[in-house]
């Protein structure tokens, strides 16, 4: 075991001279030994060998378990390991044992705290030398994985094994409660905390516990008020990236989510999952107040509100409060004068899309509400409504005054201002008012001269529709006015009612003067004259005036 060759720098003993004579390259820094493809140089002949095999391939350590070929004798000595199971390495803090030294001593550095690899970009320090590679790549772009399916390239190599099984459909990581599988490790254990019921993200603001972190931070932002999300076209913000992706849909007007029933699209699962319950008629929200069904939760929310009798929503102008948000927005309107739905035919505006929607029906000329019993035809439900109430002879309206019923609530309000007094319709001319909106516009014609009603027999016109319809019977004959007690007819319904004063006897004129009283105005507008001395019937011949015009007539002959 004698060594006689010692190293006059470090005192290490060699059996051979050559030996030491290589060792003494160590610190000379002479390396002799050039490689002649790469000129790389080495100390010692057996590691330029070794080096060699990199250029020529050769493999000259062979497995024997599993026929493997290695370049050097310890790379086959560590892969044998494999096959006997074999863990040398052992670590002195936690006993954890490694097949390869260099596992160890990279284990070793979670104890240590040491992480020797430093970005040079960013200073950020790493455990391993792959991993500070890896973040390389952020400041580099550099991204040497690609798929071979579609070219999408990637920055770590676990990225593009994810990646294509989108391609190969495989999905290894199975669910062992209820066998479903994913493609992703992550997301199998996101999906057994449904099972575990286990929410280990916590909000240290309220408290709240979610499955996942991405859930927890977007719920942070509720705290934060933080919208990171920002649509390029219209600068609107959001605090998921989901509901950036589905507000992008108004731009793009994209519509990817297809009835398989009717093939109507939509911009969100949502809408087209509730769609479909058209087609199935499934209600799954359920009243638990009354039992009724809804399609879709937000009406179950509104209808609830019917029992609690709750109005959430307040107008800022007038606190008037609502019970649905729409009916809000809708009222806010009033206050604002917004008119956002224009009719494309006319340019008039409305406050809600349902009066442009009947609106719009004066043009098409639709009338889809149909009279079961007649087969009239309406543009609006609800005269249709009305129109029914003539074969149902129903009355809903009834006057708080006098009991008296009305088919529709406009035929009440009119005849409440028989009680009221009220009579909000006022001549811009004269300042007369009037009860009804109709008496108004009849009454305006006296001022304009109008007169719309014309005889298709003598062309005379007529101010009041009334007023042709009287007229029309002297070409008629018609006499539709029949007294009850003498049978005798009338062509006027005034006529009748002076005429049946004979049998009654009744003289409701009375004149102020003496009390004398008389069947008919026009003989208490005569007989007056004899009190206030007014003579209007004068004679063209000789200027002599009468109080009667029968008086006149006889003077004349």
């Amino acid at each position: 075991g004698v060594k006689p060759f010692i190293c006059t720098e470090c005192n290490k003993s060699f059996s051979w001279k050559r030996s030491l004579t290589e060792h003494q390259g160590i610190h000379t820094g002479v390396k002799p030994f050039i490689c002649t493809e790469c000129n790389k140089s080495f100390t010692h002949k057996p590691s330029l060998t070794k080096h060699q095999r990199i250029h020529t391939g050769v493999k000259p350590f062979i497995c024997t378990e599993c026929n493997k070929s290695f370049s050097w004798k310890r790379s086959l000595t560590e892969h044998q390991r494999i096959h006997t199971g074999v863990k040398p390495f052992i670590c002195t803090e936690c006993n954890k044992s490694f097949t390869y030294k260099i596992s160890l001593t990279i284990h070793k550095r979670i104890h240590t705290g040491m992480k020797p690899f430093i970005c040079t970009e960013c200073n950020k320090n790493f455990t391993h030398k792959t991993s500070l590679t890896e973040h390389q790549r952020i400041h580099t772009g550099v991204k040497p994985f690609i798929c071979t399916e579609c070219n999408k390239s990637f920055t770590h190599k676990k990225n593009l094994t994810e990646h294509q099984r989108i391609h190969t459909g495989v999905k290894p990581f199975i669910c062992t409660e209820c066998n479903k599988s994913f493609t992703l490790k992550r997301n199998l254990t996101k999906h057994q905390r449904i099972h575990t019921g286990m929410k280990p993200f916590i909000c240290s603001e309220c408290n709240k516990s979610f499955s996942q972190k991405t859930n927890l931070t977007e719920h942070q932002r509720i705290h934060t008020g933080m919208k990171p999300f920002i649509c390029s076209e219209c600068n609107k913000s959001f605090s998921r990236k989901t509901n950036l992706k589905e507000h992008q849909r108004i731009h793009t007007g994209m519509k990817p989510f297809i009835c398989s029933e009717c093939n109507r699209r939509f911009s969100h699962k949502t809408n087209l999952t509730e769609h479909q319950r058209i087609h199935t008629g499934v209600k799954p929200f359920i009243c638990t107040e009354c039992n009724k069904s809804f399609t879709h939760k937000r009406n179950l929310t509104k209808h609830q509100r019917i029992h609690t009798e709750m109005k959430p929503f307040i107008c800022s102008e007038c606190n008037k409060s609502f019970s649905q948000k729409t009916n809000l927005t809708e009222h806010q309107r009033i206050h604002t004068g917004v008119k956002p739905f224009i009719c494309t035919e006319c340019n008039k505006s409305f406050t809600l899309k349902r009066n442009l929607t009947k609106h719009q029906r004066i043009h098409t000329g639709m009338k889809p509400f149909i009279c079961s019993e007649c087969n009239k035809s309406f543009s609006q439900k609800t005269n249709l409504t009305d129109h029914q109430r003539i074969h149902t002879g129903v009355k809903p309206f009834i006057c708080t005054e006098c009991n008296k019923s009305f088919t529709y609530k406009i035929s009440l309000t009119i005849h409440q201002r028989i009680h009221t007094g009220v009579k909000p319709f006022i001549c811009s001319e004269c300042n007369k008012s009037f009860s009804q909106k109709t008496s108004l516009t009849e009454h305006q014609r006296i001022h304009t001269g109008v007169k719309p009603f014309i005889c298709t027999e003598c062309n005379k016109s007529f101010t009041y529709k009334t007023n042709l319809t009287g007229h029309q019977r002297i070409h008629t004959g018609v006499k539709p006015f029949i007294c009850s007690e003498c049978n005798k007819s009338f062509t006027h319904k005034r006529n009748l009612t002076v005429h049946q004063r004979i049998h009654t006897g009744m003289k409701p004129f009375i004149c102020s003067e003496c009390n004398k009283s008389f069947t008919h105005k026009p003989s208490l507008t005569e007989h007056q004259r004899i009190h206030t001395g007014l003579k209007l019937f004068i004679c063209t011949e000789c200027n002599k005036s009468f109080t009667y015009k029968i008086s006149l007539t006889i003077h004349q002959r």
